[in-house]
């Protein structure tokens, strides 16, 4: 019979739980610039900030699902749910991206419409409420800044924000336009300007996010070299049903069965082999909770007619 080992049995909060407090600043900045964009657009007939503010609304959307997200991802595994709700987690990430790619075709499909039907907009209110928007989505950024790099729900929310502040910037840009030389149409482009930066990172997002749901091998976890690393080890004579995935950011997995031979195991032990399988996969591979089952030579063929 194989030996199985589990390394990293309790998991820690998932990599989006670190950031919490940021993302509660981040939302309650978002709501209230949302706000005051959606009164500014409105004062200065603007169609370019009630787009940056409908993204806005969006993003505020998005960070509360994250926030929940969270809340759902950090309750204790039970007998049915034996990795917990971590994947609440990038189900969030999804939802995101599906909300992002739904403005970013109302805010397409309302600059058009405004090419057809033309309108005035105050340049200077614009400018204010721009300027507004765009420092309030730097300091956002900033909070975000490094847990973008750890976690695909942050890096949603961060991406965002991101596109918030180039559109907040566009509208800015566009308003200097139309004070200066009476452009209107400076509004509307600077509308699709906003709608062409959501979609494609909001794709981006969304490969990576069906990458983890589809459960794909870890970014940059090479199975082949994965396999070579394990074969290498004396006394491995071959590895099948080798798999790593991620459940949710910051947790990737792998299980394999290993078989090895009866005089390896013998010298050595079970438990002794399976140190070194786990040494090996951590001086090499960013990739904690291993399992793997030790078999003599043989045994797979014992379990192909067990399946039948």
């Amino acid at each position: 019979m194989g030996a199985g080992h589990d390394h990293g049995h309790t998991h820690g909060g998932t990599a989006t739980a670190a950031y919490r407090g940021r993302l509660r600043i981040a939302l309650s900045i978002t709501i209230t610039v949302m706000v005051v964009e959606i009164v500014g657009g409105i004062m200065a007939d603007s169609l370019a900030l009630i787009a940056d503010a409908t993204h806005m609304a969006t993003d505020a959307l998005g960070l509360g699902m994250a926030l929940l997200a969270i809340q759902f991802a950090n309750r204790p595994a039970t007998e049915n749910r034996t990795f917990g709700y971590a994947r609440a987690e990038i189900l969030a990430a999804l939802a995101n991206c599906l909300l992002l790619l739904g403005v970013g075709g109302y805010v397409l499909f309302e600059a058009i419409q405004r090419f057809i039907t033309p309108a005035e907009t105050e340049g200077g209110l614009t400018i204010v409420f721009g300027v507004i928007g765009l420092v309030a989505n730097m300091i956002s950024l900033s909070l975000l800044m490094r847990g973008q790099k750890d976690s695909l729900n942050v890096r949603g929310a961060f991406l965002e924000v991101m596109a918030d502040a180039l559109g907040s910037l566009a509208v800015i840009v566009a308003a200097v336009l139309i004070l200066t030389t009476g452009w209107q149409a400076a509004d509307p482009i600077a509308s699709l300007v906003i709608g062409l930066m959501i979609v494609p990172r909001t794709v981006k997002l969304l490969r990576e996010t069906l990458n983890v749901l589809l459960e794909s091998a870890p970014k940059g976890v090479d199975m082949a070299e994965v396999r070579s690393h394990i074969l290498d080890l004396p006394g491995v004579e071959d590895v099948h049903d080798l798999h790593a995935w991620t459940i949710t950011s910051g947790m990737p997995v792998l299980s394999a069965h290993v078989v090895v031979s009866s005089e390896t195991l013998n010298g050595i032990g079970n438990e002794k082999m399976l140190h070194e399988l786990q040494g090996c996969l951590g001086d090499h591979f960013d990739v904690e909770h291993c399992t793997f089952q030790l078999e003599p030579f043989g045994h797979a063929e014992h379990e192909a007619k067990l399946c039948h």
